[in-house]
């Protein structure tokens, strides 16, 4: 499956989860998104939105400053909401 990766890095709070929530819209059910942000409200805020969404969230890591999340893209009725 095709991952899409999404540099976040230095954007502030709400646009990381913003983004990624767009950047799922664009994918097909199957597809995986890694996602790398540096703004400390992403952990709270990019699993909340991937919970709402019916996503799921593979694994979440952090190196340094960054933490990165690999999203899998399950829920195709949410592409279409909006």
């Amino acid at each position: 499956m095709p991952v899409t990766k999404l540099d976040l890095t230095g954007l502030k709070c709400p646009l990381p989860a913003l983004m990624t929530r767009k950047a799922m819209k664009a994918l097909s059910v199957g597809d995986r998104l890694e996602v790398h942000c540096t703004d400390p409200l992403a952990v709270i805020d990019i699993p909340a939105l991937i919970q709402q969404s019916g996503d799921q969230i593979e694994t979440s890591e952090r190196g340094g400053d960054v933490m990165i999340f690999f999203i899998e893209k399950r829920n195709a009725a949410i592409a279409n909401r909006d």
